[in-house]
């Protein structure tokens, strides 16, 4: 199981769980925001992209700073909690960038992305079912997916654990590790 442990502390723990599309992310934060009565999190850009497809219209490049944007909003107006469990993060959002739009260059993003201040990433892997959703369209191409997830918190030096199997065995790897750090704050 590959883990990177470097930890920063301070004033608030912040968790993301982070991964390619249909890997149990909004599950497990949900389950883990329940389990520590701590402030969720949700996917921003799944809200933004659910309303543009309401509205008959397809994401584009141009949507990417709005998505960060609204990312870091939800953020910050759950960051006065102790413990913040984040389905996704701007780390996610500029992953996505890189997967979706190949040539999108912004240094508004790169900005965003130095200023991130998250304690420990869960890396969702590709042992769950893709399931259909009307959002979700990338089934062929989990794999490499999945490797870009992993090389951008290898590139941003951030603290991650891989969570493999079913939910249940997620949740509880997840749980033993927040523990570990709630213990340490």
């Amino acid at each position: 199981m590959e883990k990177n442990t470097k930890y920063q502390s301070g004033s608030r723990i912040k968790i993301v769980i982070f991964g390619p599309e249909s890997t149990g992310k909004t599950t497990l934060a949900q389950q883990l925001a329940t389990h520590y009565n701590a402030a969720y999190v949700p996917e921003y850009a799944r809200i933004y992209a659910v309303e543009k497809q309401q509205k008959g219209e397809k994401l584009t490049s141009n949507d990417v700073i709005p998505i960060a944007k609204g990312q870091l909003r939800l953020e910050c107006q759950a960051s006065e909690h102790l413990l913040l469990i984040c389905d996704t993060d701007i780390l996610e959002t500029l992953t996505y960038a890189r997967i979706y739009y190949p040539e999108f260059k912004s240094k508004t993003l790169e900005k965003y992305v130095e200023k991130s201040t998250a304690t420990f990433y869960f890396l969702t892997y590709i042992d769950t079912p893709w399931e259909a959703d009307g959002i979700r369209d990338l089934p062929q191409t989990r794999e490499a997916a999945f490797l870009e997830f992993q090389r951008t918190l290898q590139i941003y030096n951030q603290p991650y654990l891989l969570l493999k199997g079913d939910l249940e065995t997620r949740f509880q790897k997840a749980v033993k590790t927040i523990d570990k750090l709630l213990e340490n704050h």
